[in-house]
């Protein structure tokens, strides 16, 4: 007689980093696709593969889970000082081009499509006053000007200073990119990269930006 050994399976147990960065991609995944609102705590665990007081564990609330994905994943990439640890042109801290920066920024935003979808699908939600985020998309115009304020901007001294003469500029680059990522993910196939470039022509034209960017 022949005797089969049987052998059990070991339950992996991961990290909470690991559980953490699979909440986070289910997240994402079913936000960008239906919304705060659409979804529920519940839909996440399963989506992970795991119960729902599993989830609560890392996560807290599902206000807590939006904080997550915004604060720590959203706000944390993409930023100035990571392009000044890029090595790209532009991007020295004693010549720090902003219009280069938004050009890396603009790639960073392209590769990582459902981000994108994310936020302006939470954006389009926020307008609700009851909405979590509410408060945290109307104040995100100030916030994102008192953060790129702490860098040393290199820009055109017929434009110079940068408080406040630079605020009119970064309105714009806000609401330009917010208007062609929306069209990007609404009407593909377009380049987000060239249809940025496009206003960026408009917004920091020549001559004037002429050796600033």
């Amino acid at each position: 007689m022949i005797h089969l050994a049987v052998v059990s399976a070991k339950r992996v147990r991961k990290t909470p980093e690991e559980r953490i960065g699979e909440i986070e991609r289910a997240a994402i995944k079913l936000i960008a696709e239906r919304g705060y609102n659409g979804i529920s705590l519940k839909d996440v665990a399963d989506e992970v593969g795991m119960s729902q007081p599993g989830l609560l564990h890392y996560v807290g609330t599902k206000e807590g889970l939006l904080s997550l994905l915004i604060t720590d994943v959203y706000d944390s990439s993409g930023t100035p000082a990571d392009f000044m640890g890029s090595g790209l042109p532009g991007s020295d801290p004693d010549a720090l081009s902003f219009p280069a920066y938004l050009r890396f920024l603009v790639r960073h935003n392209a590769a990582q499509r459902q981000m994108v979808q994310l936020f302006l699908m939470l954006y389009i939600e926020s307008v609700n006053p009851s909405h979590p985020l509410h408060e945290y998309y109307r104040n995100r115009p100030e916030n994102i000007w008192e953060h790129y304020s702490r860098y040393p901007w290199r820009i055109p001294p017929e434009v110079g200073p940068w408080d406040p003469n630079m605020r009119p500029y970064l309105r714009r680059v806000i609401e330009a990119m917010d208007g062609v990522q929306m069209r990007w993910l609404c009407v593909p196939p377009v380049d987000l990269y060239d249809e940025w470039l496009a206003f960026e022509r408009m917004i920091f034209p020549s001559p004037l930006w002429d050796g600033y960017r």
